[in-house]
């Protein structure tokens, strides 16, 4: 009987290694261009740039404050965060790669996240689905942080879940006539949960847990 080989498992016990090295390649990119800490930039810059009515009468000084601020309290900060923690040993990897490490990130990144929300809401010219979409997002963390309790759900699932549920609601609301940008979040979420669930140690319920918290998250800061 010939003998068959049979793909070792990888360090983390999914068997990464069985993908062909180019595609482990853009999964990997991927999970790093689209990091959940970026999606409220992307967010924001899509508002501030791309939609017709959204920050209709904002001057370019403005728009690009609010895109500095956002991106700072969204994405520097708890990167920042992370990065001392792991400096200072409170953490042994940038990635995160146990529960026990994310505790306090994630307490970190809700300050962040409900600080730049109170800043917005409490403005009265900022658009309502630019204000949804932050408590979404805070929702999202503290929705990721108490579910860390039990087990290690994606932040990158729940990151584009939000996404998608945002541009669902704005093709709903009638926001987005032409269904594009919902198009483009589908796409964006089916890429970015594909390659976790091929470079990640995130199991398929981690994952799917992740994308329906974020979804949920939205559509509870839509209702609110």
């Amino acid at each position: 009987m010939d003998n068959i080989s049979i793909p070792a498992p990888s360090a983390n016990g999914n068997g990464h290694d069985r993908h062909p090295a180019v595609i482990r390649f853009f999964a990997h990119l991927f999970s790093f261009l689209l990091h959940p800490i970026l999606i409220p930039t992307y967010v924001a810059a899509f508002l501030l740039y791309l939609h017709p009515m959204a920050f209709a009468g904002y001057g370019d000084r403005e728009k690009f404050f609010i895109m500095v601020a956002v991106f700072f309290s969204s994405g520097f900060l708890p990167a920042f965060s992370v990065f001392l923690m792991e400096r200072l040993g409170f953490v042994s990897s940038f990635f995160l790669r146990t529960q026990r490490e994310r505790i306090i990130p994630y307490a970190a990144a809700i300050i962040f996240y409900f600080w730049i929300w109170y800043v917005f809401r409490n403005q009265q010219r900022t658009p309502i689905p630019f204000v949804q979409f932050l408590l979404g997002s805070f929702l999202g963390v503290c929705s990721a942080w108490m579910w860390n309790i039990k087990l290690k759900i994606s932040m990158h699932a729940t990151g584009v879940g939000g996404l998608m549920m945002f541009f669902l609601i704005q093709a709903l609301s009638g926001n987005d006539t032409t269904a594009q940008y919902l198009a483009m979040a589908f796409l964006v979420t089916g890429v970015v949960c594909t390659s976790r669930l091929i470079v990640s140690d995130h199991s398929k319920v981690e994952i799917y847990l992740g994308l329906f918290t974020g979804m949920a998250c939205q559509l509870v800061a839509w209702w609110i």
